[in-house]
C-alpha cells in the first residue's frame, strides 16, 4: 500500500504552572501562563486541553478558569484509584515553576444558545460547568446548577458556588448528608426552552440519558471524563479498513484499534487521547457502518453515521469492512 506522510501534531503550547492549589480532597487546581508572557486564544465554555505528562502520557482536562482572563487557564484535576497514569502524574509530580506543555484549547461541549439552563455535575464534573455558569450568568439566563459528591469535603468548588450565586441557583447534594442528587426529580420533565448540560461519572450519565431518552433531540449535552461501557452485543472480530486518501487496505485484529492498525502498516493517524475523549482523530466514514465506542460524538452524529473516532470505534457486528477518509 502507498502511505502518505504523517499528519503534523496539533499545535503545542509552553507553559509553566503558577499554582496548584488543593480544593477538594484529592483535587488540584493548576493555573498555567505561557512562557513567552502572552495570552492564550480566545477559548469558549465547555473547552478542555491536552496536557503533555512525559513518556508519550497525554490527558485531557477541562479548562474551569474565565475566558475573560486569556492570561492564565485553569484546570481541575481529581486524583482517581484506577488512574491511567494521568492523575498520579499530576498530583505526584507538577508544582508551581514546573514547565507544562498543553495544547490550545478546544470544544467538544460547547454551551448553546438557550433561554434556561439546568446544569448537573457529579465530582469533578464540575470543572467545565464554572465558565458555562459564569457565562449564563452574564447573559441574564434562567439556570440552576444541581451538584453532587461524596462529602462537602470532596466538591470543588462548592462553597465558592454558593457564595457567587446563593442557593437560590446552587443545589449542593452531598452524599454522605443523607441528601443524594435525585435525577428522578430534577429531570421529571423538560422544560420549555431549557437545555441541560451534565457531567460526571459514567453512572450519572448514563443514569440521566436514560431519563432523558424520550426528550426531543439536542436538548440533552453530556460529557464523559471516560468512553461508556460496551454492551453484550459488541463486536469484537476483524475488519478490513480502505484508507480513501492513502490507497490501499489494512486489517484491524480483534485487539487492535484502527489507529494501532493503521500505524503498524507505517501511517501515523492524528490522534491524542486513544481513549475516544477527545475528538482529535475524528474521521468521515464513506462507507460501511460502525460501532461506536467514544464519549465525544452526540447520538445524534452516531445516529448519522458520518463520522467515528478510530481511536476505539470499530466496524459493528457484520460489518467487514469500512472506507475511511484516511
Amino acid at each position: 500500500m502507498t502511505i502518505t506522510a504523517p499528519p503534523k501534531s496539533p499545535a503545542t503550547l509552553d507553559t509553566v504552572i503558577e499554582s496548584a492549589e488543593k480544593v477538594a480532597d484529592e483535587v488540584v487546581s493548576l493555573a498555567l501562563r505561557k512562557v513567552d508572557g502572552t495570552d492564550f486564544s480566545a477559548w469558549e465554555p465547555g473547552a478542555h486541553i491536552d496536557v503533555h505528562l512525559g513518556d508519550d502520557l497525554i490527558r485531557q482536562y477541562s479548562v474551569c478558569s474565565t475566558p475573560e482572563d486569556l492570561s492564565v487557564l485553569k484546570i481541575g484535576v481529581l486524583r482517581t484509584s484506577d488512574s491511567r497514569g494521568g492523575s498520579a502524574y499530576v498530583h505526584e509530580h507538577l508544582t508551581p515553576g514546573t514547565a507544562l506543555t498543553i495544547s490550545a484549547p478546544r470544544n467538544n461541549f460547547p454551551l448553546l444558545k438557550s433561554r434556561k439552563y439546568m446544569f448537573i455535575a457529579g465530582g469533578v464534573g464540575i470543572t467545565p460547568m464554572l465558565p458555562m455558569l459564569e457565562q449564563a450568568e452574564a447573559e441574564g439566563k434562567a439556570w440552576v446548577l444541581h451538584y453532587g459528591g461524596r462529602s462537602r469535603t470532596s466538591m470543588a468548588f462548592a462553597d465558592e458556588l454558593l457564595t457567587k450565586y446563593g442557593p437560590e441557583k446552587i443545589f449542593l447534594y452531598p452524599n454522605d448528608e443523607g441528601n443524594g442528587l435525585d435525577l428522578n426529580t430534577a429531570l421529571a420533565l423538560p422544560r420549555a426552552h431549557m437545555l441541560v448540560y451534565a457531567c460526571g461519572p459514567g453512572g450519572m450519565l448514563t443514569a440521566i440519558e436514560e431519563l432523558c431518552m424520550g426528550w426531543p433531540p439536542g436538548v440533552l449535552h453530556t460529557e464523559r471524563f471516560v468512553a461508556a461501557e460496551l454492551g453484550a452485543a459488541s463486536s469484537s472480530e476483524p475488519f478490513e479498513v480502505e484508507l480513501a486518501q492513502t490507497g490501499g487496505s489494512v486489517t484491524v485484529q480483534s485487539d487492535q484499534t484502527i489507529v494501532e492498525a493503521v500505524e503498524e502498516a507505517g501511517a501515523r493517524v492524528l490522534s491524542s487521547c486513544r481513549a475516544g475523549l477527545c475528538g482529535t482523530c475524528e474521521t468521515r466514514i464513506l462507507a460501511g457502518e460502525p460501532e461506536h465506542r467514544d464519549a465525544v460524538l452526540t447520538q445524534e452524529d452516531k445516529d448519522a453515521g458520518e463520522v467515528m473516532l478510530v481511536c476505539v470505534s470499530r466496524a459493528a457486528a457484520g460489518c467487514s469492512r469500512l472506507v475511511l477518509d484516511l
